[in-house]
Order: structure tokens, then sequence, then C-alpha cells
């Protein structure tokens, strides 16, 4: 593995998150970290994110968050649950990582050795 360009959508509080940007430096880069609780989402930006990931906004949704099961999103469609997380960016599942070689959402770990 070389150094890669890459952008991790990041929490620092998560476990996950912290080991995906561990192993982004592991192999050599330097990523640009964002901090999408911070910063939030755009309905484009996710849209945009998930498809590059080949993943639907259900798949990319945080269950296991008790604001997902709050707002009684399981049966949602792709754009109200697009609004929701918009609205409540942690209902993102986390992290993604962005790289020349493509987009993952870097649960498990190990799906990362695809882009890098």
């Amino acid at each position: 593995m070389g150094s890669v360009d890459a952008t991790i959508y990041h929490h620092p509080r998560c476990s996950t998150s912290r080991k995906a940007l561990d192993r982004l430096r592991e192999s050599g880069s330097e990523p640009t970290v964002v901090r999408y609780l911070d910063e939030g989402w755009t309905q484009d930006q996710l849209r945009r994110l998930f498809a590059a990931a080949g993943l639907t906004p259900a798949e990319a949704a945080r269950k296991r968050d008790p604001l997902y099961a709050e707002l009684g999103i399981a049966d949602a469609t792709d754009d109200e649950i697009l609004a929701a997380m918009v609205a409540h960016p942690v209902l993102v599942e986390r992290p993604f990582v962005v790289t020349a070689k493509g987009t993952r959402l870097a649960r498990p770990l190990d799906s990362l050795d695809e882009i890098l």
C-alpha cells in the first residue's frame, strides 16, 4: 500500500472511526478529516457519497442510534431519510472514506483495503 489522498468523514468519539483514521495514517496517508457532526451534510452531498459507496440512504443510516427509532424512519422514503440525516448528522453511519480508488463505509474496517 502506498500513500493515497483520502478523506474521512469522522466522528472522534466513535472507536471504528478512530481505527479507520489510524489505518489511513498507517498506510502513509494524512487524510483530510471532515468532522461531519460539526459541519453537517447537504442532501446532494449525501446522495453523491452513498451512490459512490453503492449504498442506499436506508443502508447508510445509523440504525443503532436511539434517534433513528424516535423519528420512526425505518419505513421512510430515501428523501425522508436524507432529510432526517441533514437535520441530524448523527444518523449517518460512520466512517465513510473516499480515495481516488473509491468510496467505502469502513464497516468492517477491512473494506478500506479495497480503496487504499
